[in-house]
């Protein structure tokens, strides 16, 4: 198998507490991805002996002015302590916070000139903390459809921002399912990025829901994903259409190459 695969436990067995969903994913072979962690008993997840690939990296701030970096700064610091305690391989940012429904705090009707350059220079804060702390942050792509106003979440645009930083650090949280409806051409857009993946994130769309269930050919895009040398974690972060483990096992056979 030629991708480390994971899948976030938020979105999966709703009903189970998080420390058995957990222990689930590695019990059927596959890394936890996280959101944020105040939302769970970082003791009891500690004990599951999961691998948590990734978690959210931040609990508010943004990318795009002094008072935002200064509080990203600050629970990011926060939030990586936490993820050393997990060893969380990743820790994931976006161009602002996000509230209920995935909408951005604040909403940003327009981008003024300068907001590119305050955000690379942001970023190469993060990346000091990170060096600091050994720890490694993901810029995640959104898109505009369901995320509308939130700074920086085209892949160009984090595809820009990274690699203008570029410091091992700092790598690209690239969401396919995101890429799909924001500019589409998956494959290419991965291509582009390659230099500066840290994960791959995967659902299919329609829906939302695991490979195979929507209009995207995963077997596809993942056999283009081996051609060009990408070997890293590929996370599902998708609902499950039925049964989870059915859900995960279509996402397994799908990024089998």
């Amino acid at each position: 198998m030629a991708f480390q695969l994971a899948a976030c436990a938020e979105m999966l067995w709703r009903d189970r507490p998080i420390s058995w969903r957990a222990s689930r994913l590695k019990d059927m072979g596959f890394g936890v991805g996280l959101w944020n962690w105040t939302d769970w008993d970082v003791t009891a997840l500690e004990r599951t002996g999961a691998t948590f690939t990734i978690m959210n990296g931040y609990l508010k701030g943004r990318l795009t002015d002094k008072d935002g970096a200064a509080a990203l700064l600050k629970s990011a610091r926060e939030t990586a302590i936490i993820g050393k305690r997990l060893g969380v391989q990743r820790l994931n940012l976006h161009g602002t916070g996000l509230g209920d429904l995935g909408l951005p705090i604040p909403h940003l009707a327009s981008f003024a000139p300068g907001m590119e350059i305050r955000a690379r220079d942001t970023l190469h804060r993060i990346c000091d903390l990170a060096e600091e702390l050994d720890v490694t942050f993901t810029l995640e792509n959104l898109n505009l459809r369901e995320h509308p106003g939130c700074p920086f979440n085209s892949t160009a645009a984090v595809l820009s921002l990274v690699s203008a930083v570029n410091r091992p650090r700092l790598r690209i949280n690239l969401d396919l399912y995101h890429t799909q409806i924001g500019e589409g051409d998956v494959i290419r857009w991965a291509e582009a990025c390659l230099p500066w993946i840290g994960e791959i994130q995967v659902a299919d769309n329609p829906g939302r829901c695991e490979p195979g269930t929507g209009e995207m050919n995963w077997p596809s895009i993942a056999r283009a994903l081996d051609a060009m040398g990408y070997n890293g974690p590929v996370g599902m972060e998708a609902y499950a259409a039925k049964e989870p483990e059915a859900a995960l096992e279509a996402f397994r056979a799908a990024f089998t190459v």
